[in-house]
């Protein structure tokens, strides 16, 4: 989701983001040439003689914290923190605008020229993808710079890094060019408390202003198999152009072999170029017409296919060899004149046809990957991976990257099911159900680096109804939410991980804003993990909680929220914030919310700050490790003598002394910006 909001005592706005022959056989291919190989010995006298046991984490932490929520994915995550190194741990630091605070776990490695980080490979690999950030080019637009890749003492490759895609600057919707002006100074500002525009004299802001969204990741596959206790070093040549290069972590995995299709429409039979030179869309196109009139599926066999637009799908299923093999590339290209809906650029993607057009329905699509070329945060352009409506659908098994949202389906629209997919590196959302999305799911898929929103509901004019995000890991959101709900009815969020957001966003939050339609039904939050969540709210000057329930629009008051389960650990400031804008304290309120068999592992402030009228219960809620008072409320500011506007009803078995009776039902514990005390470290319950 885009956003703007402004001061605590002015409302907020959101931009309008429009939505928006013959069955050919395979020959077989060679294992050499795909990249693979049995699995190799290691070379005498090649690994180190003590090497250090790897650990393995997910989003930071210990396994064992998280076990059965998150996605379930293919490879083994390795904090580089936590490698051998000669270079220097930077971090934690949870300050936006720093590269600590966009890393996994909020720690990474600088290494300068001729220095390495070196890892130990947990089990079996023959692929890596490694997580990094170099410097911006001085006028933006981006570098490129070497980083040698070696495993057992043997260089196997040099990965040529890019911060094209990465560096952000200056307010929403950004800039690439470091040297800026503000774009709104008539917006207010926390760096000078002021709006620059109407301020005398006027205020010096430091140029670049408010840099972000700086990591970027490369996959590589190895050539061959290597086995566990292996290592991999990243060397950054000596005479690199980047000054430094940041590594923020490591996966390894072991990628089978590609998948063939032998009775399909194989894209090669009508003229599709593998080596990425020719455009391949029409060639596609074609598969794709010829499929439908056969019944057969398309296959897009390994290779690399450019393709620069849209291609519609409609009743078609499209398979590729796999991700790591099969990949859909695409230039960002200029229209000529603006489209209807307000692009003024397209690129790759798979789109469904418009709602307003019926739809598409059918789509199956698996197995291939679409890299894109986005730059730049535009929000009318439609420079999606996957677009459109797409009912009683089916996409699983894709890598996503460089585009401005992995997917965002303009509804009305059902029966979607999304799985077993990586989104990474986007401008904007990893995946958005706008507008009358019902009886859809998300599940499995495994979100880093978006730029916005990991997974939104997002219900603007037409309710989103009977959907559910779950099973999912959201890592480093670098503006917004994790996972967020914007209005809708019946809808659960259940079983996710969400770590590290970044900047004026939570892990997961309840928003009446946007112009959303109002929540209704149920809405049931279960049993999600949040790590260090809870961000800085750059324009309110406060602190976010884990869990940010938020009347804007509306009340929040006509459904049941239930919160069952959600482990919040480490959280920045709270674990818990409900609250309503300044502008319409006194005119919404949140009710109808449920708390229950919840556990709080670290608080940077309280378990629940109150910035709203209404009231909330608790049941089995255990908190340990809270940096203030278990309870911040300030209910709608007015301090009437009868106490705070929101009420808190216990239900027992509330452990850890956070509510404690003299805090019942409403008393008023205001402390606005209360002192900031770092837990410690989340461990077993």
């Amino acid at each position: 989701m885009s956003r703007k909001t402004t001061g605590f005592g002015s409302r907020a706005r959101r931009p309008r983001r429009p939505t928006g022959v013959y069955a050919a056989t395979v020959s077989s291919l060679t294992v050499a040439a795909l990249g693979l190989g049995v699995l190799a010995g290691t070379p005498a006298g090649a690994r180190p003689a003590a090497a250090p046991a790897p650990v393995v984490t997910r989003a930071a932490l210990d396994p064992a914290l998280v076990a059965g929520r998150g996605a379930k994915v293919a490879f083994a995550e390795q904090e580089a923190e936590n490698a051998v190194t000669n270079g220097r741990v930077i971090g934690p630091d949870r300050t936006a605008y720093t590269l600590p605070a966009e890393a996994s776990g909020r720690k990474a490695v600088s290494l300068a020229p001729g220095e390495h980080v070196e890892f130990t490979l947990p089990s079996a690999a023959n692929a890596i993808t490694v997580r990094y950030s170099i410097p911006d080019a001085p006028g933006g637009g981006g570098i490129t710079a070497p980083l040698d890749v070696a495993v057992n003492g043997t260089k196997r490759s040099t990965m040529t890094l890019t911060s094209q895609y990465s560096w952000l600057y200056n307010q929403y919707p950004f800039s690439n060019d470091p040297g800026a002006g503000l774009l709104h100074p008539d917006w207010w500002i926390t760096e000078c408390s002021c709006v620059p525009a109407a301020t005398t004299p006027a205020p010096v802001v430091a140029k670049p202003f408010r840099p972000s969204h700086f990591y970027d990741e490369q996959r590589l596959l190895l050539g061959r198999t290597y086995r566990a206790g292996d290592t991999v070093r990243l060397t950054v040549p000596a005479g690199s152009r980047a000054a430094s290069t940041t590594v923020d972590l490591l996966d390894s995995e072991l990628v089978g072999r590609p998948h063939v299709e032998l009775l399909a429409a194989n894209v090669l039979a009508f003229g599709a170029d593998p080596t990425g030179r020719r455009d391949a869309a029409t060639a596609i196109e074609k598969a794709i017409a010829f499929a439908r009139r056969a019944h057969l599926k398309v296959y897009i066999p390994p290779g690399t296919y450019r393709v620069d637009r849209h291609i519609v799908v409609d009743d078609v299923t499209i398979t590729g060899a796999g991700n790591w093999y099969t990949k859909i590339k695409g230039r960002e290209t200029a229209l000529a004149a603006p489209a209807p809906d307000g692009s003024t650029h397209t690129g790759v993607g798979f789109y469904g046809k418009d709602a307003a057009d019926g739809g598409s329905r059918n789509v199956h699509l698996s197995g291939f990957a679409i890299e894109g070329d986005v730059r730049e945060r535009i929000d009318t352009d439609q420079v999606n991976a996957i677009g459109g409506a797409m009912s009683d659908s089916t996409i699983e098994g894709l890598h996503i990257s460089h585009t401005k949202v992995g997917m965002w389906f303009d509804g009305p629209m059902k029966n979607l099911r999304i799985s077993d997919n990586v989104i990474v590196d986007q401008i904007a959302d990893a995946i958005n159900f706008h507008t009358g999305v019902t009886d859809s799911r998300v599940t499995q898929t495994f979100v880093r680096n978006s730029g916005d929103d990991g997974l939104a509901m997002w219900s603007e004019k037409t309710a989103n109804a009977r959907n559910t995000f779950d099973h999912n890991t959201v890592q480093t959101p670098v503006l917004a939410n994790g996972i967020a709900i914007y209005g809708g009815t019946d809808n659960t969020v259940a079983d996710n991980l969400i770590a590290d957001p970044v900047r004026e966003g939570s892990a997961l939050h309840i928003g009446s804003r946007f112009g959303s339609e109002p929540f209704a039904g149920k809405l049931n939050l279960t049993d999600n993990t949040t790590v260090r969540a809870g961000t800085y709210e750059l324009n309110w000057n406060i602190g976010l909680g884990a869990l940010w329930i938020f009347a804007l629009d509306r009340s929040i008051d006509a459904a049941d929220i239930r919160v069952t389960g959600d482990h919040y650990l480490d959280s920045t400031y709270n674990a818990i914030m409900l609250v309503s804008d300044w502008g319409v304290k006194d005119q919404y309120g949140i009710e109808g919310v449920h708390f229950k068999d919840i556990r709080v592992d670290g608080t940077g402030t309280s378990v629940l700050s109150a910035r709203a009228a209404g009231g909330a219960s608790f049941e089995n809620v255990d908190a340990r490790n809270v940096g203030a008072v278990g309870v911040n409320n300030c209910g709608s500011f007015n301090f009437p003598a009868t106490g705070s506007e929101f009420s808190l009803a216990d239900l027992g078995g509330n452990g850890g002394d956070w509510l404690a009776p003299w805090l019942l039902p409403n008393t008023i514990t205001c402390d606005d910006r209360p002192p900031v005390v770092p837990p410690p470290a989340p461990g077993t319950w």
